[in-house]
């Protein structure tokens, strides 16, 4: 069978390898000429190829194309409608709690934590340098700083004019271009790949389909990972008791992208509350107990079943990736980094295979009859 055949790199004539170059040339100049204007293009095909399998598996239903996109695009509206009814309030009422509790905090640290550090780790803290009212005259302080810098950076925005008005005509738009990518997107394979040379067509397209099979396997099975296991964070800390378990949760289960970052995140949060809260033993065991849980549900349950090996890196490469991709481009790149390695990984098999089975690695092993 072909899905068997192992993947050769194709033979290209001069002319290919130049056509092929050149149109990477211009494609990534155009890209980086039109960044701006191209973010709500990216977002819109993002969507539609997140939708395009639920779209497609509505066809094999015999229900019409645009009829399967109108009801996908009505199933995500409910659910964003489901999550700002439940969640955003939710994460609202926890975020003024958290603020309202900050001087009630200062001062247990100042009264509790301060003496059991001085007293267990033997670390001389001067408990009258540290003030609750300075303290919280300082946060206070702190947030009307950011409050003006947050309208002046909204005035800043505002009075660019044009650029502003092109920005927010492109959110407005991705709904709409979401709409017809997904509604023509098997007509747009089929035409970039009439565009492709005949040689090379074959390779192409079956690359494209092994990374479509690691890139949407893993970006749709690690967002399921990440929304369960902050529902099983914030379920667990609600049940021990903690304040803020929500906010917390939901912070640690989606930082989870990258290998311990969200637990890890999560352990500081939830321990550095419930410290404050309570220093019952058993208390702080809960909570601990609570991350030990997720992170065996994670390991055993959650990604072996949802993402398996789609991605196949090392964890110290998926690191690396992320750490790259946020100096690279930032937090973009930090968001990119995960789904670009997921595809490079189908890429890179590819290229060593070919390097493998090719007269540049195995000419050493030629020897002449005499050697």
């Amino acid at each position: 069978m072909d899905a068997e055949q192992p993947l050769r790199f194709p033979d290209l004539t001069r002319a290919q390898v130049a056509w092929i170059l050149g149109s990477l040339i211009v494609a990534g100049w155009l890209v980086w000429l039109l960044g701006p204007v191209l973010t709500p293009f990216f977002i819109s095909f993002l969507i539609a190829y997140m939708g395009n399998p639920v779209v497609t598996r509505l066809e094999g239903w015999r229900v019409r194309r645009d009829v399967g996109v109108v009801l996908v695009f009505l199933l995500v509206l409910v659910g964003l409608g489901v999550l700002a009814l439940v969640g955003i309030p939710i994460l609202v009422r926890e975020a003024a709690e958290l603020f309202g509790r900050l001087p009630e905090y200062i001062e247990t640290i100042q009264a509790r934590v301060l003496p059991w550090v001085e007293q267990h780790l033997d670390l001389q803290v001067s408990l009258e340098t540290f003030d609750a009212a300075s303290a919280r005259e300082l946060i206070q302080e702190y947030f009307h700083s950011i409050a003006g810098f947050a309208g002046d950076a909204f005035a800043a925005i505002t009075q660019s004019g044009g650029r502003f008005l092109v920005w927010i005509t492109g959110m407005l738009l991705v709904p709409l271009v979401s709409f017809y990518l997904l509604r023509d997107w098997n007509l747009l394979l089929a035409h970039l790949r009439e565009m492709l040379p005949r040689s090379i067509e074959p390779t192409v397209s079956r690359l494209a389909r092994d990374c479509d099979e690691a890139l949407g396997g893993f970006l749709r099975g690690q967002l399921l990972v990440m929304i369960s296991l902050g529902l099983i964070y914030s379920l667990g800390l609600w049940l021990v008791g903690l304040n803020n378990a929500f906010a917390i949760g939901m912070t640690a289960g989606l930082l989870s992208f990258v290998p311990y970052l969200g637990a890890i995140i999560g352990i500081l949060l939830a321990g550095i509350t419930a410290v404050i809260q309570s220093t019952e033993w058993w208390f702080l065991l809960s909570v601990a107990l609570v991350f030990v849980v997720g992170q065996l549900l994670e390991s055993f349950l959650l990604t072996p079943r949802m993402v398996g090996d789609r991605i196949g890196l090392h964890p110290v490469l998926v690191i690396f990736a992320v750490m790259a991709g946020g100096h690279l481009f930032g937090f973009t790149g930090i968001l990119l980094a995960l789904p670009v390695a997921a595809a490079a990984t189908v890429l890179i098999r590819f290229f060593y295979a070919s390097y493998r089975s090719s007269r540049v690695y195995d000419e050493g092993n030629v020897h002449s009859p005499g050697g």
